[in-house]
């Protein structure tokens, strides 16, 4: 805030409204608790690493021909049916959101180990919801 308010360009009125604008900002209660809520972790040198060639999978092509009309996707009235479009036009992560994520071993206690135990935690709490059922 000091290089702000050294600045001989602008009008002390303004510098002065910013920087007070700007420590608003940053002590705000949203700020603050998003600050909290936020964690910084090392980079992980081996997450880093791309994937070999052989772990990539071929990239799935749509089941529908392009300008095939999608039954049941336009539900408002006096609306165009819906067209497929070719393959190309949509976003590459469209492809990939039904595969299930693999996390990288970065050893005990880390982001694979982690999700494996939340994993199995939801499944006994599902097991044991039914069986309290009946």
């Amino acid at each position: 805030m000091s290089v702000m308010s050294n600045s001989p360009q602008l009008p002390v009125s303004f510098v002065t409204r910013c920087d007070v604008s700007l420590m608003a900002f940053v002590f705000h209660r949203s700020c603050i608790a998003l600050a909290r809520r936020t964690r910084a972790y090392a980079s992980n040198a081996a997450a880093a690493k791309p994937l070999p060639q052989a772990a990539r999978k071929a990239i799935p092509q749509s089941s529908c021909q392009a300008d095939t009309v999608i039954e049941g996707v336009n539900y408002l009235k006096d609306q165009p049916p819906v067209l497929a479009l070719p393959d190309e036009e949509y976003p590459s992560w469209l492809w990939t959101v039904l595969q299930e994520r693999v996390w990288p071993d970065d050893g005990p206690g880390g982001r694979a180990e982690r999700a494996q135990r939340r994993k199995e935690n939801r499944r006994r709490i599902q097991d044991a919801n039914f069986m309290s059922t009946q």
